[in-house]
């Protein structure tokens, strides 16, 4: 049921309990492994493994991106049809796991290939893998705004849903470089199998967590009739508020996955020691587990709109700080990557929960179309992971970074090492500045409602 009473018979809003929450948010903790370990490993693997040009190995993640900007918004239109056929978004979520396959496919680079033909190995399961991911992220994160829950709430189901996705993060994003550590290719092949397994318990998990949440709470169904794919796209872009929650979120995106691409190389080139890249995602995703009651707490004092800003301000005054290099010594820039890890937990629990927002504000105008809104939301998000390394790679290419094979140690110009730590520091402050400038144009929060 959606709405419970008080002793006097006051309709008060429905809370998920706690179970509901873990149950629903343990499908993040696998998603969050495909979230992570491409994002933070495919660049270095194949620059650094495979003898991929850094050029080329940009384009291989940019490419399969392209794509996903075009089957994100159908696979939310075709989630919204599904719930008007079936009364729930579950069935398109199965088929998501079978990114495990793809996930282990990917890594699993056949010995005989190196240079442009691994690259366009890795191309093709990464394609096969983000349309996977889709099929389960895009009507996954439409539950939120299927729930019948009040403003708040939505940022408390987003609260548990994050704090899942970063303990994913965080274990995949040890536990990967420490797996590869060799740079030995069979050694990421058995890495994709160990996690490839998590991702489908998890998922399985996050699918009966769906079902439980939406029972209890009750759900919002889509508009009655079906549209066409392109009038859903038209109606979510022409909505000025989503439209600059989506752009700002597309720099932020693209801020956050150029650093986890960029972790490597620093490590690497800057402290010379390649072992440093767990304990700099520790620092990063760490305090991002613990972070989101904090940043809850600020949602309800000034709002999920001010606290983003001020998310993206602390991101940006970071990014600067590392420009120092090795001059911080690791323990300060362990500190300042902890400052990074925070604002991160903010810059992803306050953009999240603003896009059920949206959606409620545009139910109360007379258009119910979930999915198509989160299939253009996790385009955005699709996109920004794609543009964030290839950033990075064009960064190092214009450096003269030069890559390598498994073995093979290059000694990097002067050039290509300033390069690597522009790319880390100074370009993703300027990105998250030009998000702020787009989240600014954001009129839907408003002052934060008491409950």
């Amino acid at each position: 049921m959606s709405v419970e009473t008080d002793q006097v018979g006051a309709a008060k809003p429905v809370r998920a309990t706690l179970g509901q929450l873990a149950s629903y948010s343990s499908g993040s903790l696998g998603m969050g492994v495909w979230v992570t370990v491409p994002g933070l490993l495919l660049l270095y693997f194949m620059t650094h493994t495979l003898g991929v040009s850094p050029l080329l190995a940009g384009l291989t993640l940019l490419l399969p991106k392209v794509i996903d900007a075009v089957v994100h918004p159908f696979l939310g239109s075709l989630s919204d049809r599904q719930a008007r056929a079936h009364g729930h978004r579950r069935r398109m979520m199965w088929w998501g796991l079978g990114l495990a396959i793809a996930m282990t496919a990917m890594f699993s680079v056949p010995p005989a290939l190196e240079g442009a033909g691994a690259a366009v190995w890795i191309g093709a399961w990464y394609i096969v893998g983000n349309l996977l991911f889709a099929c389960f992220q895009v009507p996954y994160l439409t539950t939120p705004s299927d729930l019948k829950i009040s403003y708040h709430e939505r940022t408390r189901v987003f609260m548990f849903r994050m704090m899942f996705l970063t303990v994913g993060l965080l274990g995949a994003g040890v536990a990967a470089p420490a797996l590869v550590k060799s740079g030995e290719r069979g050694d990421y092949a058995q890495m994709a199998i160990i996690l490839s397994v998590a991702m489908v318990v998890t998922g399985v998990i996050g699918i009966l967590g769906v079902r439980r949440l939406t029972e209890h709470t009750g759900v919002v169904q889509p508009d009655a009739h079906d549209h066409s794919f392109a009038e859903d796209f038209r109606v979510a872009v022409r909505d000025r508020d989503f439209r600059a929650l989506v752009l700002s979120y597309l720099f932020t995106g693209t801020v956050t996955h150029l650093f986890l691409a960029a972790v490597p190389f620093y490590t690497q080139y800057v402290f010379g020691s390649s072992g440093l890249t767990s304990l700099f995602m520790g620092a990063f995703l760490g305090p991002a587990v613990i972070a989101g009651p904090m940043w809850l707490a600020v949602s309800r004092r000034i709002g999920k709109h001010r606290g983003l800003l001020l998310s993206q301000l602390i991101f940006i005054v970071g990014s600067l700080v590392l420009m120092a290099g090795g001059l911080l010594g690791v323990a300060i820039t362990v500190v300042v990557v902890v400052m990074l890890g925070t604002s991160f937990a903010g810059l992803q629990l306050f953009a999240f929960s603003m896009v059920p927002d949206a959606v409620a504000a545009a139910e109360k105008r007379g258009t119910s179309r979930a999915g198509a809104y989160t299939g253009v939301w996790t385009a955005t998000e699709a996109t920004g992971t794609a543009i964030g390394p290839y950033v990075y790679s064009a960064v190092l290419a214009i450096g003269g970074f030069v890559s390598t094979t498994a073995g093979v140690d290059v000694v990097q110009t002067d050039s290509a090492q300033a390069a690597l730590v522009i790319g880390f520091t100074l370009v993703p402050a300027v990105l998250m500045a030009v998000a702020m400038v787009f989240q600014a144009r954001y009129r839907l929060d408003g002052a934060a409602p008491k409950e």
